[in-house]
């Protein structure tokens, strides 16, 4: 079971400023103790919590410059917002500052705020998600582009710069739609899922579904990804607290049966449940509002955990 440490932007830190640090510092953690990639968002015009409306490409370039082996990796793009050019673009440009450690999660979205600066893709989002990742897919591989230029001539066009690694790793985000888990198996894509909108019998349908769905010449068995809240401490009754206010109404849900909560020991028997459902990697979100020192705390607590999960990975990560 891989853990990885994901990121979504909460105004429950007290500056902006704050929440970068802590995306920083996080991002060194994850190099430091073995963990398998980090994920950023991108985040548009919902006032709801999050006060880090991320560019991916940037923080992604940001966090590369201060790691050496951990992929960095999008959670999610909204495809239908973006040209696939300027995504591939942009990844391969990562790609190259990292030295081929990027990834990314396509989304469609769901919010009709996110779709303000291009209203007419709302309705049509879920077909030009599928488009988009493979048009990004083709540019990546080096095909040309055929399109018409200002003047109305065809012309064939090629992005640079070519990126390191020869496939670009992707994902399609579901909040829960099962045709959304289908659709990725058709892609050959793997999934990224979450809690929030399903439980855990319901995922673990669903990953069977996709699973159905993949190639049967596909390489692998896919791979699947579950976003979780996490915060770990030494002590039952600190994690409790630490929490408790941070997550509010949600609290009950989310520590009992949707987050990674607890001590180690916890954590390590709620991962068996993740596993159980067919879960290959959990992504841990920490910037959920707790001030950055907790989270940090935190992190070296789970540490722990993904030393047992993965020792050899962990050892890897420390003498290289």
């Amino acid at each position: 079971m891989d853990l990885s440490l994901f990121y979504f932007g909460s105004d429950g830190l007290r500056s902006i400023e704050e929440g970068y640090r802590l995306l920083l510092d996080g991002a060194r953690f994850a190099d430091d103790h073995g963990f398998p990639a980090v994920w950023t968002p991108e985040r548009h015009f919902p006032p709801v919590r999050w006060a880090l409306p991320e560019s991916r490409a940037v923080t992604g370039a940001a966090m590369a410059a201060v790691t050496r082996r951990v992929a960095i990796r999008a959670g999610s793009v909204i495809a239908p917002l973006h040209h696939p050019v300027r995504i591939a673009e942009e990844c391969a440009v990562g790609d190259k500052i990292s030295g081929g450690r990027v990834g990314r999660s396509f989304a469609s979205a769901w919010h009709s705020a996110d779709f303000a600066l291009r209203p007419e893709a709302f309705q049509d989002r879920h077909r030009l998600l599928a488009d988009t990742v493979e048009q990004v897919r083709t540019r990546w591989r080096g095909e040309s582009l055929t399109a018409r230029d200002g003047a109305g001539e065809l012309c064939e066009m090629h992005t640079y710069p070519r990126p390191v690694t020869d496939e670009v790793p992707v994902w399609t985000t579901s909040a829960g739609s099962i045709e959304t888990f289908r659709m990725a198996g058709r892609m050959g894509a793997d999934v990224l899922t979450h809690l929030l909108s399903q439980d855990l019998d319901d995922v673990a349908q669903k990953i069977a579904a996709y699973r159905a769905e993949l190639p049967t010449s596909a390489a692998s068995r896919g791979h699947v990804v579950l976003m979780v809240h996490t915060f770990l401490a030494a002590a039952e009754d600190e994690a409790r607290s630490q929490v408790r206010e941070p997550l509010k109404q949600a609290f009950a849900h989310l520590y009992e049966s949707a987050g990674l909560f607890g001590t180690p020991d916890r954590a390590r028997d709620t991962l068996k449940r993740f596993e159980a459902a067919e879960v290959d990697e959990v992504a841990c979100l920490i910037d959920f509002g707790l001030p950055r020192p907790t989270v940090m705390r935190g992190l070296a607590q789970l540490a722990e955990v993904l030393f047992e999960a993965r020792p050899a990975s962990y050892e890897d990560g420390q003498d290289a």
